[in-house]
């Protein structure tokens, strides 16, 4: 028996839908373990992404200097990793912000007064867009929707994983 692929998922601005979508898998989580083992995900709660990772999943838009680090540490460790999700794919909600000056949303949502924590960085800084994952690092595949369903995240990963090669066409690969 070949060893089994080694999956991390992550997620940065976004809704969380994708992680949803992925737990929606259901029954197919059974069969998911006995192709991969999830080493890195919210789901799991680890504490340091892992050397040797084979499939990252990364759901969400790069909205903060954390993120933004994390994200370039994934795709240090991650052989693959995917855009999951229209957030990561395109910046989706979370590019909604782009427009407005980073100091305003900042005074808007914080105020005028300095809050605790914003100035000594106890709280990532803001970068000045959310932009997608491609802005920052490269991108092996794309799996679109928002959220994508659960059918189209297996068909996905049971594919790269069984195949080589993600198979999605036709409706599978439509935005939102």
């Amino acid at each position: 028996m070949s060893p089994k692929v080694r999956l991390a998922t992550m997620w940065f601005s976004g809704c969380s839908g994708c992680h949803m979508s992925f737990l929606d898998l259901d029954e197919r989580l059974l069969d998911l373990a006995e192709l991969a083992e999830v080493v890195y995900s919210p789901i799991v709660d680890p504490k340091e992404i892992p050397e040797g990772i084979d499939v990252a999943l990364v759901e969400g838009a790069v909205n903060t200097t954390e993120q933004l680090h994390l994200l370039k540490e994934m795709r240090r460790k991650a052989r693959i990793l995917v855009a999951f999700g229209d957030c990561a794919i395109t910046g989706n909600v979370a590019s909604m912000r782009n427009p407005i000056p980073r100091e305003e949303v900042i005074r808007e949502v914080y105020g005028d007064d300095d809050p605790p924590g914003l100035k000594d960085g106890e709280v990532p800084a803001l970068l000045p867009k959310a932009l997608p994952l491609q802005a920052y690092v490269k991108v092996d595949y794309y799996i679109p929707g928002c959220p994508p369903d659960a059918d189209r995240i297996w068909k996905f990963l049971a594919t790269l994983i069984k195949e080589g090669r993600p198979r999605l066409e036709g409706e599978e690969i439509r935005f939102g």
